[in-house]
């Protein structure tokens, strides 16, 4: 643990960075960014040739990277896909990224990948059950790994710790960094009526490696983080004060579906920085739709009375 978090403090700084997409590699590797780093989902590397591998090599040669997967399944009950993760340290060795991420999740059992991001329970046992296999991801790709809280819209009756709570607990044990989702703290706690200012109080923000911000879609009952859309600006306010408490973690942008150009996404990214520098005034969240009865929180998040009831039902 001591090597990891020894790394850890180690890590750089990364100001504004961009989800690596395919839509964008002729204008990323035209020189067009000048000050961005990038982002690259692993498993759209790992096991590929020819042009995607040419890619990110050619991307790794000139602009600080990283890697974030969505296999790992660092929270299932399977072992470990080791042949994932010898894949991974190969991708990982070539291309020399910041850091390697993934999710606090699990995405499968018993073999089969759902192809998702699941919840896990938050209990002493789940604790001890990631953290031993935390231990063995990040001995074996010999660097710290870095967990991402991930957006969610169920709870489990049974879990006995609120998330930041685990991921605190976690990353003491382990050593592990955490990367800052701040969309999907804004829609996790809109979906079971929390205080997204409490969550951020309650969070491990020194751990803190990489911040994400995303497009989310709202459904009047529930929030679902689609990363197809521009920031929500009540994500805006609640990443202003995540950057402050972070000291300034690596920020990024992700956007998947409904892609748009390249410079469009780069002015997306940049209203990050009136944040950063501390010039914005908050921002009024936008109407929400007549139907939806919510509660405002002490700075006007709306949380449903909808979903009240249903989220503690998961078993």
């Amino acid at each position: 643990m001591a090597a990891a978090e020894d790394a850890l403090a180690g890590l750089p700084r990364l100001g504004l960075g961009l989800g690596l997409r395919s839509v964008h590699f002729e204008a990323i590797l035209s020189g067009e960014p000048r000050d961005l780093w990038f982002e690259a989902i692993s498993e759209n590397f790992m096991d590929s040739g020819g042009r995607p591998r040419a890619v990110i090599r050619a991307v790794a040669e000139r602009y600080p990277l990283a890697l974030h997967g969505v296999s790992l399944s660092i929270g299932s009950t399977d072992p470990l896909d080791m042949g994932y993760l010898a894949s991974l340290k190969r991708l990982a060795d070539e291309v020399r990224p910041a850091w390697v991420s993934d999710h606090l999740c699990w995405t499968g059992v018993q073999g089969r990948n759902s192809h998702d991001l699941l919840p896990m329970p938050l209990t002493e046992e789940s604790l001890a059950h990631v953290a031993a296999r935390v231990r063995q991801v990040q001995d074996f790709l010999e660097r710290p790994l870095i967990l991402e809280n991930p957006s969610s819209y169920v709870r489990f009756a049974q879990s006995t710790m609120e998330e930041p709570a685990f991921l605190r607990a976690l990353a003491g044990e382990t050593g592990c960094g955490l990367l800052l989702d701040v969309n999907n703290v804004y829609v996790s706690c809109f979906n079971a009526g929390a205080d997204p200012i409490a969550y951020l109080d309650a969070f491990p923000c020194e751990r803190v490696v990489q911040m994400h911000l995303a497009g989310h879609q709202d459904l009047g009952t529930h929030l679902i983080d689609t990363h197809d859309r521009p920031v929500r600006p009540e994500v805006w306010d609640l990443f202003r004060l995540a950057w402050a408490r972070t000291g300034g973690a690596a920020t990024l942008l992700e956007w998947d579906d409904h892609i748009p150009v390249f410079g469009d996404c780069i002015t997306e990214l940049r209203k990050a920085e009136r944040h950063m520098a501390g010039e914005a005034p908050p921002l009024a969240a936008e109407p929400r739709e007549a139907g939806n009865a919510g509660v405002s929180n002490p700075i006007g998040f709306l949380v449903p009375r909808a979903m009240d009831g249903v989220l503690e039902d998961a078993a």
